[in-house]
């Protein structure tokens, strides 16, 4: 069977992928940048890549015709907060049209839940591609989910660092809202198990888990799970605008997916009952299990995919090709270079750096340039990495995306997503047995000029400290 992967570097198609492999399908990865498909070990004859950007119609001729199962899984809360839903029904229409134009007989659609009479702009969003999607000439199965918990899911991330940093948290009453979480290995099943179902044809279904907890209980019942003593006061004076910078300043989010989180967060959202579950054989995963769960994908480096893959920056959505070349002219350069005794060992440190495993130098420096770049909105080191060891195009780094990752060029080059007055790079190349780490910046008028200066005194102490301990 044929079947298109829309979103194919998303938090849930990476994970749906291997599977679909698995099961014997053709599958069709429909990404926006090529450089962000990191599919080593997927690319076979089973498996193959286009490069089509939703929002822009001609693209869309890329899509083959002969496909049997379409997925429908881009999403935009990511995107600014109050035009990601002018896009997702962009995005919709483009894919519905070109869907009539194939021989696709079912297109399935992850939504939210939205059985409230009044809801969020998020879930209206999510609502409304649901509706333009069901004109087309194919069966729709639409499965609207709530909170996702699974390793690296913005949800399960977000809860984790309330709950690990804040023993006592003084929370707006949003936290009495109910939802029905459900275990992100459940919603693959779900996925995988409506394929061709006739009986799933031109309906939608709610699914979650077997509970339904107050975003209270998720934060607590996820501290007993970490073995944590955590206390909770809801007050009724933060409005949304300061719960917004509340997660914002505490979690790793940024501040467009907070304002977006914290606007669906009033909504309840609580599935109404059917038995897919029972049709699929699904046995549903409680909550604490699911955390569990996760803990044990994080503990064994098996995180497939983190909500964190998706771009911040409005530059890169022009795609990564546009700045993998480092610009020579016109810019200020900090360039270092050391010999290297072990090039393999030193390859390894430098695909190990930042997150848990920081940077190797003065890292509280580190983590203040964090701090002042959270203060200005900007992402901050709390994203971390996916993985501690091993690192691909495209993927989140500390405050930094990953451009190149070329273990075979031994190159390392990362593009700058903090708050800066112009575009910066940090690259790491060896050649012949010398380590050259070259910090680059392409300064916006006067202000990134002495922006430049002025952090210069601790470049020469951060950087010159860096390349000595990546090189020991």
């Amino acid at each position: 069977m044929k079947i298109l992967l829309t979103g194919a570097t998303g938090y849930i198609a990476k994970r749906l992928l291997p599977i679909l492999l698995r099961d014997g399908h053709e599958v069709v990865c429909c990404v926006r940048d090529s450089r962000r498909f990191h599919a080593t070990g997927y690319f076979t004859e089973s498996c193959c890549m286009v490069e089509v950007d939703f929002l822009r119609k001609e693209e869309l001729s890329a899509i083959p015709e002969d496909i049997d199962v379409a997925y429908y899984l881009i999403h935009s809360m990511t995107g600014t907060v109050s035009d990601f839903h002018v896009l997702e029904a962009e995005a919709a229409t483009n894919f519905q049209e070109r869907m009539d134009q194939t021989q696709v007989k079912q297109v399935i659609y992850l939504s939210g839940i939205v059985n409230e009479k009044v809801l969020s702009r998020h879930l209206e969003s999510r609502h409304q591609v649901e509706k333009i999607l069901a004109m087309g000439n194919y069966h729709l199965t639409t499965l609207r989910a709530g909170i996702i918990v699974g390793s690296g899911s913005a949800s399960f991330e977000i809860i984790r660092d309330l709950v690990e940093k804040l023993p006592l948290m003084i929370a707006p009453r949003w936290l009495d809202t109910r939802s029905q979480p459900i275990a992100v290995r459940n919603v693959i099943q779900f996925l995988r198990g409506v394929i061709l179902n006739k009986e799933t044809y031109d309906r939608s279904f709610d699914i979650g888990g077997p509970e339904i907890l107050t975003y209270k209980d998720l934060l607590l019942q996820f501290a007993r799970v970490r073995r944590l003593k955590r206390y909770i006061w809801t007050v009724p004076v933060l409005t949304p605008r300061l719960s917004s910078y509340w997660l914002f300043f505490v979690t790793s989010t940024s501040y467009k997916l907070a304002a977006n989180l914290v606007d669906s967060m009033k909504v309840e959202v609580i599935c109404k009952p059917n038995d897919l579950h029972r049709k699929l054989n699904i046995e549903l995963i409680p909550y604490k299990k699911a955390v569990s769960l996760a803990f044990d994908t994080i503990a064994q480096h098996h995180v497939l995919s983190s909500w964190t893959d998706a771009m911040s920056s409005e530059i890169l959505k022009q795609g990564l090709s546009r700045r993998v070349e480092v610009p020579l002219y016109g810019c200020l350069k900090d360039n270092r270079q050391i010999e290297v005794a072990d090039e393999e060992k030193t390859i390894r440190k430098i695909w190990a750096i930042g997150g848990d495993n920081g940077w190797y130098y003065a890292n509280w420096l580190w983590e203040v340039r964090g701090m002042m770049d959270k203060m200005v909105g900007g992402v901050g080191l709390r994203r971390g990495r996916r993985d501690p060891d091993d690192i691909a195009v495209g993927e989140s780094l500390d405050f930094w995306r990953v451009l190149d990752a070329n273990k075979d060029q031994k190159r390392l080059l990362l593009y700058a997503e903090m708050k800066i007055p112009g575009e910066a790079w940090l690259e790491f190349k060896i050649e012949n047995g010398i380590l050259h780490q070259t910090a680059t910046l392409r300064p916006r008028g006067i202000w990134g000029r002495l922006y430049w200066y002025a952090v210069l005194p601790f470049h020469g102490l951060v950087f010159n400290g860096m390349i000595r301990r990546i090189a020991s």
